[in-house]
């Protein structure tokens, strides 16, 4: 994530916008799930995300604005049965993305917290059997998700939920 941001800089200047877009699904993870997948699904869908702010943060601090668009889930708001590991890490990425708006709103942070549930990916098609039972009928395309995001930018929207009935669900 260092040497990401650290190129995008020298290539870019400034960074405006972070689009943390960090995840893996974990396989099947219930509650026994190897202490190596925890471990990793901990590292891809949580650290990621603190790393990227690590590097970010500062400078957006000293000059008073930045904007951070977390992707959680749906599963990160609602539950994920079947994988404890994504569901668990999921959950705490949006905690993460809520933290920062709450603590760091003021000095200008502007944080977006995305929420999709099935989105027609190489990693919603890699899921298995439990994924495409639960998910597959009401996946979208990248692009809606896209989409979505660019009006939750443009309306300041913390929570930004590309498949509308999440929303119900999570009431």
């Amino acid at each position: 994530v260092r040497e990401l941001i650290a190129a995008a800089r020298e290539y870019l200047g400034e960074i405006d916008i972070y689009c943390s877009n960090a995840g893996i699904g974990g396989g099947a993870g219930a509650a026994d799930a190897p202490d190596p997948v925890w471990q990793l699904t901990w590292e891809v869908n949580v650290m990621a995300h603190v790393r990227a702010m690590r590097e970010l943060l500062p400078i957006w601090l000293e000059r008073g604005h930045g904007t951070l668009v977390v992707t959680a889930s749906a599963a990160g708001l609602l539950t994920m049965l079947g994988t404890a590991t994504y569901s668990v890490t999921k959950h705490a990425a949006e905690s993460y993305a809520e933290w920062l708006a709450a603590t760091y709103a003021h000095r200008g942070l502007v944080v977006h917290c995305i929420c999709p549930q099935g989105v027609r990916t190489n990693m919603l098609a890699e899921s298995g059997g439990a994924g495409k039972v639960v998910l597959q009928d009401a996946a979208i395309e990248p692009e809606q998700v896209a989409e979505a995001l660019l009006a939750g930018l443009a309306a300041g929207t913390f929570l930004i939920l590309p498949h509308p009935e999440v929303h119900g669900y999570y009431q």
